[in-house]
């Protein structure tokens, strides 16, 4: 892949598309796996989805943010990871179209999910914090870096203590979906859990590989074509390395497993501001988050901004909209189209 350089536009584009699809096919697996874990290790749909499903789905992003970060490009970085998140969040909305029973926020009631979604609102604000605060870094690491995933583990054992001891409880309307384990079918030998486990490694062994080749192909094709860096992070390697995620939610929903849908999503996006702290460590010009331009914080506020709605919709449990699909999923639709709109007319890095 050193090579790169000399590769025609046509076998870097193909490179790119044959990584994205094999991002998809691992991701149409690791589904099934994840739930039949949750229901092996009693962690829950919802915790199973913010931790495994949301860092298997989220590995091949991660790999990208960190290559590109390395290879000196700073928006592109960013704006993988953030644009990462407002795509996923808008997958949750088509996931809601899918699920014709009733409002997918309202069947997947967890409070799992709703304090996931607090928490993501709190990890979106420190980057923003930190692209207002001096230019200070710690052998070339921005301090919030460092506190980005502080948070994010102390949130993981705090909604495990939920799990275990909730406060409250959403009220049971006969479109509730129960978060209860499903019936163990065999499945061509891998039964044990270890073996789920094992086979859960592998695939994502492959997000990882398919995502460094986005990563090398991306930025090869940013310099090459002279593209913004926030424009192709956010709408080209951010989108492909959500793929999972879309097809690891629709295939939840079809599966049942809502909690598992809602909470993948959700529990993705919180683990995706961890692409963050290692694009940070990784860009070795310094602060990641002064490197970064208007257009990488301008969807770091559409991100805010969609969560919020969700967060929204997850208390509100409307029961049924048009259509059965929820107003949040309308408004989701709706800020992200408009987001991408305002993206290509800006169409450079500020």
């Amino acid at each position: 892949m050193g090579m790169l350089a000399d590769w025609s536009l046509a076998a870097l584009l193909a490179a790119f598309l044959l990584a994205a699809g094999g991002v998809l096919l691992t991701g149409l697996r690791i589904t099934s796996v994840v739930d039949r874990l949750a229901d092996r290790t009693g962690v829950g749909e919802a915790l199973a989805g913010a931790v495994l499903l949301g860092a298997a789905t989220s590995l091949s992003g991660t790999i990208v943010s960190i290559t590109v970060a390395f290879d000196g490009y700073a928006s592109l970085a960013y704006s993988n990871s953030i644009g990462g998140i407002a795509a996923q969040t808008a997958f949750l909305a088509i996931a809601d179209v899918v699920y014709r029973k009733a409002n997918l926020e309202h069947a997947a009631a967890d409070l799992a999910n709703i304090f996931q979604s607090v928490t993501l609102i709190v990890l979106l604000t420190l980057p923003l914090m930190a692209q207002t605060l001096p230019d200070f870094t710690i052998l070339a690491v921005h301090p919030v870096s460092l506190v980005i995933p502080v948070v994010y583990v102390f949130a993981l054992l705090v909604t495990r203590a939920l799990r275990e001891q909730p406060m409250w409880h959403p009220v049971s309307t006969k479109d509730t979906r129960a978060d209860t384990p499903d019936e163990e079918a065999d499945d061509a030998g891998w039964t044990s859990t270890s073996r789920l486990f094992l086979l859960l490694f592998l695939l994502m062994l492959v997000m990882a590989f398919s995502g460094w080749i986005i990563a090398k192909t991306a930025g090869t094709l940013t310099g090459r074509m002279a593209l913004s860096g926030s424009l192709v992070g956010a709408l080209a390697t951010a989108v492909v390395t959500s793929l999972p995620e879309l097809v690891t939610t629709i295939a939840a929903v079809r599966r049942g497993a809502l909690q598992l849908a809602v909470g993948g999503i959700i529990g993705g996006n919180t683990f995706d501001t961890l692409f963050l702290t290692a694009a940070d460590l990784s860009y070795r010009e310094g602060s990641l988050y002064h490197a970064a331009g208007t257009s990488d914080q301008f969807w770091t506020l559409t991100a805010i901004l969609m969560t919020a709605i969700l967060l929204g919709g997850l208390i509100l449990r409307q029961r049924k909209g048009p259509a059965h699909i929820g107003a949040e999923s309308v408004a989701l639709l709706v800020v992200y189209m408009s987001a991408i709109a305002a993206q290509v007319i800006m169409g450079t890095d500020g």
